[in-house]
């Protein structure tokens, strides 16, 4: 019994011992959790993997998982290919076994030398942040895209980052043309290592005079490859039309067009300015000054001859010639016709078609065309100055009333002042109202400031008798048809409404005539209303 008690005591303590020791080794063996990514390689299982027995990491075996390392290694490119880190193992800068969530990776962007990496960045490429390059766009590799965070997978050609401008019209390799700082100017780019070297004149040509700008494929495209330039006109327009051939080097240089290689008669009419009139008449040397080779101008009259109008019209529009009034027969008369001032802003119309030009044009300074006005008051006087309202009278426009065609023809619409004209008020001479008594010529009319009361006009016949706070209101008794009868009148409306047989009864019968101040008026204003004050 004894016996058996000590076997089972014993079976106890060496399993106790075992289970102790297998915790003691495995922690010798694995001194901590692998980070997320390496996760997959935990157990003792997979220990070789990473670890050669009885040595350290080992950078093989670590190569053998990141081929994308290994392959820029072996071609001794990039940042794990540089100085700072060759001769290093791999486990020296990514160490493991410190917990999921370690950082395996610590890369100090802000401080990186980019030169490590066989990249130096320079001009623009300095300023730039690493995610402005390093991200999945510009990562061709479809395995290195998946790759989150990664800074593989860019190559140094410039279209790797940037799109091709010129659309495989040019060279791939953009630095044998344009330098770092920036696109344009292309510094590096020499005309003269071209078909066609720059000479003369074309030396100060900006690029874009030459190298037209388009749009191909849906997007901006300038042309520098295959551009015609066999011949001038290539780029240039004959501004002679053809008339001397194609070849413009047979009579001008590169240096200057207006230096010719040749000396001969010359048929001006093959030029773009042929003589006619009394141009034909004219010497050579009035014109070509200096020599006949240099450019003479003669797009307006005014680069030859004084201008006689004193830049009246030039002044105003400058692309007015003399040639549009003038011809080169004679100066007069000029070809200047009625049609073409209808087509100015102030046309001629009835009696201004009568109107000779001088009545306008000429003053005792001269002729003058431009800044005459438009208004009637500009050229007219103004005989009603001051005696029409501006409301009715808009910048004194004699047109609101008057026509062109007669004067004295009045088109005036009363309606639009406070005082509409009904009935017998429409019938008078507009003179009967707006000239005074006194008045004799058109001077003397009066718009402004009229009374629109009754008695402005007219006499009151009643002598005061309705007058009401001053104002005598014709219209409660009278329309304007007629001022008799009073259609207005109510009787019944009085202190005295009329029955029985007042009805049939004169007004006169009761209403008698009284004198005042030698005048016959009417009396309406009866006080008394008994029968014995009248009857």
């Amino acid at each position: 019994m004894n016996y058996l008690l000590i076997i089972k005591i014993r079976v106890s303590f060496i399993t106790l011992l075992w289970v102790l020791s297998f915790q003691i080794a495995r922690g010798q063996i694995s001194p901590g959790d692998l980070v997320r990514k390496h996760a997959h390689l935990e157990g003792m299982s997979n220990c070789t993997k990473c670890h050669t027995l009885g040595k350290k990491v080992s950078n093989e075996k670590c190569l053998a998982c990141h081929q994308e390392i290994k392959v820029r290694i072996d071609q001794k490119r990039g940042y794990h290919s540089s100085a700072e880190v060759e001769g290093k193992t791999c486990a020296s800068c990514h160490n493991d076994h410190h917990g999921r969530n370690f950082q395996i990776i610590r890369f100090n962007t802000e401080k990186f030398d980019h030169t490590q990496a066989g990249y130096p960045l320079e001009g623009a490429h300095e300023g730039k942040s690493c995610k402005d390059c390093h991200k999945t766009d510009f990562i061709r590799d479809s395995n290195l895209k998946k790759k989150a965070g990664t800074f593989l997978g860019l190559n140094t050609e410039c279209q790797n980052c940037h799109q091709d401008y010129h659309q495989g019209t040019l060279s791939a390799n953009c630095k044998e043309c344009h330098g770092m700082k920036s696109f344009k100017p292309a510094e590096k780019f020499d005309h003269n290592k071209t078909n066609y070297p720059l000479k003369g004149k074309h030396q100060q040509v900006l690029c874009t005079d030459c190298h037209q700008t388009s749009t191909k494929g849906g997007k901006l495209f300038q042309q520098f490859s295959d551009v015609a330039h066999e011949k001038c006109t290539d780029c240039h327009k004959d501004p002679h039309e053809n008339k001397f051939g194609q070849n413009c080097t047979q009579c001008h240089s590169d240096f200057s067009f207006s230096t010719l290689k040749i000396n001969n008669t010359f048929d001006h009419s093959k030029t773009s300015f042929e003589l006619k009139g009394l141009h034909q008449k004219v010497k050579c040397e009035k014109c070509h000054k200096k020599s006949f080779t240099e450019p003479v101008s003669f797009s307006k009259c005014i680069d030859c001859h004084a201008d006689y109008h004193d830049g009246d019209f030039s002044g105003k529009n400058p692309r007015s010639d003399c040639s549009d009034c003038h011809s080169e027969n004679g100066f007069s008369p000029s070809t200047y016709t009625v049609i073409m001032h209808n087509e100015t802003s102030f046309q001629l119309r009835d009696t201004h078609l009568a109107t000779p030009c001088t009545a306008c044009h000429k003053n005792e300074e001269g002729w003058r065309f431009t800044g005459l006005g438009q208004k009637c008051v500009d050229c007219h006087a103004d005989v009603h100055e001051q005696q029409i309202s501006q409301k009715y009278y808009a910048n004194r426009s004699c047109q609101v009333c008057h026509k062109e065609t007669r004067w004295n023809e009045v088109t005036f619409d009363h309606s639009v002042t406070d005082f509409h004209l009904t009935n017998a008020h429409s019938r008078p001479d507009c003179r009967a109202c707006h000239l005074p008594l006194t008045g004799k010529t058109i001077k003397d009319y009066r718009f402004a400031g009229l009374s629109s009361r009754c008695e402005g006009c007219h006499e009151d016949v009643h002598m005061r008798q309705f007058e009401k706070e001053s104002i005598t209101d014709c219209s409660r008794c009278h329309d304007t048809e007629y001022f008799l009868p009073a259609s207005r009148f109510d009787h019944g409306a009085t202190r005295f409404p009329l029955d029985g047989a007042h009805k049939t009864i004169a007004c006169n019968g009761c209403h008698k005539p009284r004198q005042d101040n030698q005048r016959s008026f009417i009396w309406y204003k009866i006080e008394k209303f008994k029968c014995e004050d009248c009857h």
